[in-house]
């Protein structure tokens, strides 16, 4: 039979059809320059897998995956928002405690040797103290 016909009863293009030929997957004949196809009465056991049945299941696969990356991702913005709030919780008592450490190496009564204007060597040299948050992250 020929190419168009064959293409009909298979279900696929002419093209489709042509490539089989040239893979040697379906028998043809070249007679006076034409091609016609040789189909077998027996259907094969195996049936020619429909390339669009593999593409939807791959795609309803992907679309999955992204929901569950997209669930995901926001169950960890959630809990970055919470740590961020948390930040200036965790950051108050250090700056407290710098006020109790200046005011505890403040020499009593002024000192000696230390003019009422002079700054001492504390003032002149606040205590540098970094949150937690960035030493841990070098920011």
């Amino acid at each position: 039979m020929q190419v168009g016909e064959a293409a009909r009863i298979l279900g696929i293009s002419e093209g489709a059809v042509r490539m089989r030929v040239k893979r040697r997957t379906l028998d043809a004949e070249r007679e006076g320059g034409r091609l016609y196809v040789v189909l077998h009465a027996d259907p094969t056991d195996e049936p020619t897998p429909d390339p669009t049945d593999r593409t939807s299941e791959l795609i309803a696969t992907l679309q999955e995956q992204l929901r569950a990356e997209r669930q995901a991702h926001a169950e960890a913005r959630r809990i970055i928002a919470g740590l961020v709030e948390r930040i200036p919780q965790l950051e108050a008592p250090q700056e407290a405690g710098q006020g109790r450490e200046d005011a505890a190496q403040e020499p009593a009564g002024g000192g000696e040797g230390v003019e009422a204007g002079a700054a001492s060597p504390a003032q002149e040299r606040p205590v540098e103290r970094r949150p937690w948050w960035r030493w841990v992250f070098g920011r």
